[in-house]
């Protein structure tokens, strides 16, 4: 059965989903020497847009922007601060290179019981697949999203700018487009 995407779906945020996929992506990404506060974001970034896209449903929910970095969850702070303060997650200080890098640390382990099996298998995927990437990397691939470019500073990336392709459209495309063209300028033709 293919996926039906409605703009007028209610995807509802969870700080709770939010909360685990932190914990989640922090665990799994301790051993990975580049995992920093920048890698985070785009983790969870690629980890929500890529649920989107796949089941049709992201995993958090939760409301991404443009920041100048790449796209961030806009309730990240207030989210990793309320974990901070339950002793679930911390931010070290570490070297990196000569340069300070805000690592992550999941301080308990991530309680999966709402996630399905599918969600937390596109996660590792999403881990895996960025492993071998800086922040710096990340973040450059994540400026070639057009949801980002179309974005504004601080302004929300809407998910369903996950569902615009830049390859050129197929001729077989080209061919409906051009047909659905022509049926909505005879219905506009027909309403005057």
């Amino acid at each position: 059965m293919p996926l039906r995407f409605s703009a007028h779906s209610r995807i509802r945020p969870s700080d709770a989903k939010l909360r685990e996929l932190i914990l989640l992506i922090s665990e799994w990404s301790q051993a990975d020497p580049k995992f920093g506060a920048i890698k985070l974001n785009k983790l969870l970034f690629h980890a929500d847009f890529s649920a989107f896209l796949t089941f049709g449903a992201p995993i958090t929910g939760q409301e991404y922007f443009a920041l100048p970095q790449g796209p961030a969850p806009r309730r990240l702070k207030p989210v990793t601060e309320q974990m901070k303060q339950r002793n679930e997650f911390a931010w070290k200080e570490v070297d990196y290179f000569g340069r300070p890098q805000k690592r992550p640390l999941a301080l308990r382990s991530p309680n999966l019981a709402d996630f399905s099996g599918e969600q937390v298998k596109l996660v590792r995927q999403t881990v895996e697949k960025f492993w071998d990437l800086t922040a710096t990397e990340i973040s450059d691939q994540s400026h070639l999203f057009l949801g980002w470019k179309a974005a504004h500073l601080k302004e929300t990336i809407p998910y369903t700018t996950a569902l615009v392709s830049r390859r050129p459209p197929t001729e077989k495309e080209r061919k409906r487009g051009l047909r659905l063209q022509e049926i909505a300028e005879g219905h506009l033709r027909a309403k005057r």
